[in-house]
């Protein structure tokens, strides 16, 4: 009978429970060419759950600190892997936040390769997931802000992931992202050609719409830098989602004076209602329904000027259409928008 042969790749893997230690031990042997193919029989492991739980809860994750500083790049790049599939479980989250990782982990947010800044980011979006990784992760903000300024159109992926990193931490608290010019940064990521960072750019600034010690900051810094005109282009943009967003962010600027003038000024009212008037199938209207219900909302508000109210007295039987929608919310936000529009001082 023929021997198994040996995956060159891959470190040999003792059977049971002894698999674990016996690879971290190998791990201490500081051989590039060793690490790697120990990392990689280790990324095979962790897909198994009791190997995962050995991982964790045998104290092991500490020791993959070194390797996060090692010379070769391949070993910076696999060791963040591990880490990724370690925090793709809530347990491997928790153990990663409870150790030292962090600090040099966010160093490699500058690594020189590309693989292992995209394997860094997987790790901290899947750690700001949950609450206590988003609140681990607000003082990388900063940080993740100066770095957005810097991506380049070729690194889609990458920037996708910050964003929605971002955008998890600023749901926790948007205060350390609007400190870090988040809303002009973010005004420019609006630019991209690409639909996905469209979409995560938006839902970062529909994040912080709303700080409870300064409620009109985001939206005032929506209104000064110049952001509001960006948004009404994404209005018609082709993805729902970003236009769902963009119609988020419009609705909440336009609370504020400054922002329902603004509005007023870049045509919101007929950009909004030709959203309305759109024909909807039956799995359109449900897909549509949040960007209806903001879209009425934005309405309501833009007709609290005076200006306002007497475009939309105009467009009543477009809003008395909706206020009989089939779906009870977008029927009381419309039946709001009539009572708004039609009011008489």
């Amino acid at each position: 009978m023929a021997a198994a042969v040996q995956d060159p790749n891959r470190a040999a893997v003792a059977f049971g429970r002894q698999a674990v230690p016996q690879l971290f031990e190998q791990l201490q042997q500081r051989n590039a060419p060793c690490s790697l193919r120990v990392l990689t029989s280790l990324c095979d492991l962790v897909h198994e759950p009791e190997r995962l739980y050995q991982i964790v809860t045998g104290g092991f994750i500490a020791q993959l600190q070194d390797l996060l500083k090692d010379e070769d790049p391949s070993v910076r790049t696999k060791t963040c892997e591990l880490l990724h599939l370690l925090t793709s479980h809530s347990i491997g989250r928790l153990a990663l936040l409870s150790s030292s990782l962090l600090p040099p982990l966010s160093d490699l947010l500058d690594d020189s390769s590309s693989s292992c800044r995209r394997n860094v980011h997987l790790v901290l979006n899947g750690l700001a997931q949950m609450p206590a990784g988003a609140q681990a992760l607000l003082m990388l903000v900063p940080k993740l802000m100066l770095k957005l300024r810097q991506m380049e159109e070729e690194q889609e992926e990458e920037e996708a992931l910050l964003l929605s990193t971002l955008s998890s931490c600023s749901r926790l608290d948007p205060l350390p992202a609007l400190a870090s010019d988040g809303v002009p940064v973010l005004g420019h990521t609006l630019s991209h050609c690409s639909p996905n960072i469209c979409r995560e750019a938006t839902e970062v600034l529909m994040a912080l719409r709303y700080i409870r010690s300064v409620p009109e900051d985001g939206k005032r810094q929506v209104c000064e830098e110049q952001v509001l005109p960006v948004l009404m282009g994404l209005l018609q943009n082709g993805d729902l989602q970003v236009q769902t967003n963009a119609a988020g962010v419009i609705m909440n600027t336009v609370i504020i004076t400054t922002g329902k003038y603004l509005s007023l000024e870049l045509n919101a009212v007929s950009v909004l209602l030709n959203l309305l008037s759109e024909e909807e199938g039956e799995d359109q209207r449900k897909k549509r329904k949040t960007l209806v219900i903001y879209c009425l909302r934005a309405l309501t508000a833009l007709a609290e000027a005076p200006e306002g109210r007497c475009l939309l007295q105009d467009h009543l039987s477009l809003l008395e259409k909706r206020s009989q929608d089939q779906d009870q919310d977008i029927r009381r936000a419309a039946r709001t928008a009539i009572r708004v529009v039609t009011w008489t001082p």
